[in-house]
């Protein structure tokens, strides 16, 4: 039986101690955790590797917590938790209406965490039909998505290998096309589907993960 893979959990947490005790406590639940003591580097890094899940604290450095959800949810539906010794019923409200999905007061009990996690992974990932291939078209909640053609071959060939990692080679060569004309395609297909649907894997090249 194939072992189950280690939930990659993003974290942006000043306090690097407690990171530190959160990463080590969870690594034992098969959680892995990154963490990122400043928001700029924890949302860049958001734009470029793929993650499970946003582990976030309200008092941070340069911009705080929640401005940080306005920021993510710009480019991703990824699920946030908000960890945050701010446990006032007006951040909490802002929080939900920005797009936290939960809301961890500190301190909690790290068990409790887990589950947190567990579960709002599990929402996440829910199957789910938002895009489909049928009759040379792409759906979208059954609406036909207005694609020029090279934008439906690449985002076709993505789809077809839903949650696998196609090489930017494989599409230039499949295409017939170059490097940058490939990345100026995914950037015009990623501003139509509106959502983070498509990730990049540094190095490599693109996961469709919807």
């Amino acid at each position: 039986m194939q072992k189950e893979k280690n939930k990659q959990i993003l974290m942006i947490e000043d306090d690097e101690e407690l990171a530190e005790i959160i990463s080590e406590t969870l690594s034992s639940y098969q959680i892995d955790i990154t963490n990122f003591p400043t928001p700029k580097d924890g949302i860049e890094s958001l734009k470029t590797n793929i993650y499970d899940l946003v582990i976030l604290d309200l008092s941070l450095p340069e911009i705080d917590g929640l401005e940080v959800i306005n920021k993510i949810r710009e480019f991703s539906n990824i699920p946030i938790i908000i960890s945050s010794a701010r446990g006032e019923i007006e951040d909490k409200s802002i929080a939900f209406e920005n797009g936290a999905d939960d809301y961890l007061p500190k301190p909690y009990d790290l068990r409790e965490l887990v589950l947190r996690i567990n579960s709002n992974i599990k929402r996440y990932q829910k199957p789910s039909k938002i895009y489909e291939i049928k009759d040379n078209e792409i759906l979208e909640f059954d609406k036909t998505l207005n694609l020029t053609t090279a934008e439906y071959n690449i985002l076709s060939t993505l789809i077809q290998n839903r949650n696998k990692i196609i090489d930017k080679a494989q599409l230039v060569y499949n295409f017939e096309s170059d490097l940058k004309t490939v990345e100026v395609l995914i950037g015009r297909i990623r501003k139509k589907l509106k959502n983070d649907c498509i990730k990049t894997v540094r190095g490599i090249g693109y996961k469709f993960v919807c």
